[in-house]
């Protein structure tokens, strides 16, 4: 496992569209599904990534606190199943089914999703406006496995609010950390390492 930091892609960049398979339906899944919501937050998680373990109940209670609301959530895991078989769609698809996810979980199994959001590590946070332009990308709050701080969710719940009420999101981001995206071998981007 490998610290690897969000490459904190610049604010501004359009949402890149994507075609990936819902790991619980098989549905096809794309920007175009969110078109009816305000905002749009992409998360690129896995399951056996202790970051994303030591946040999981706050990601159900995300999804549960923003399902009503004018938010569309997409996570996307990415990692090479063969090597992590954790994170095989069939896995994937127990894990979202035991979490009790509300939100849509797909498989990025060519990792190109991935790559065009500049994805580096789980977990990572991408928020989107209505014009699915880039205004948050980076940590869910301070709490990391080993620092004791309790998790809230308190720097993307506030950059969610805030789009949500047409307010500016505060440019004074922190990256997220985690466990690096598990590339398939030869697939690295350059952004890696």
């Amino acid at each position: 496992m490998a610290l690897t930091a969000s490459t904190m892609l610049p604010l501004g960049t359009k949402a890149p569209d994507f075609n990936l398979p819902e790991v619980v339906s098989g549905k096809a899944t794309s920007l175009s599904t969110f078109a009816d919501k305000k905002a749009l937050l992409v998360m690129f998680i896995c399951r056996h990534c202790p970051f994303v373990k030591h946040i999981q109940q706050e990601l159900v209670q995300l999804g549960k606190d923003y399902f009503t609301s004018d938010l569309a959530i997409v996570a996307i895991s990415a990692n090479d199943a063969q090597n992590y078989p954790d994170d095989a769609p069939e896995s994937l698809q127990a894990f979202a089914t035991e979490q009790g996810f509300n939100f849509t979980l797909c498989y990025d199994e060519s990792q190109e999703t991935a790559k065009a959001y500049t994805a580096a590590c789980t977990p990572d946070f991408f928020v989107f406006d209505d014009q699915r332009q880039l205004v948050y990308r980076g940590q869910l709050d301070d709490s990391r496995p080993s620092n004791g701080k309790p998790v809230t969710g308190a720097d993307l719940r506030a950059a969610i609010e805030a789009v949500l009420a047409d307010k500016p999101v505060t440019s004074d981001q922190k990256p997220s950390v985690g466990c690096n995206i598990k590339w398939k071998p030869g697939n690295q981007p350059s952004y890696f390492g």
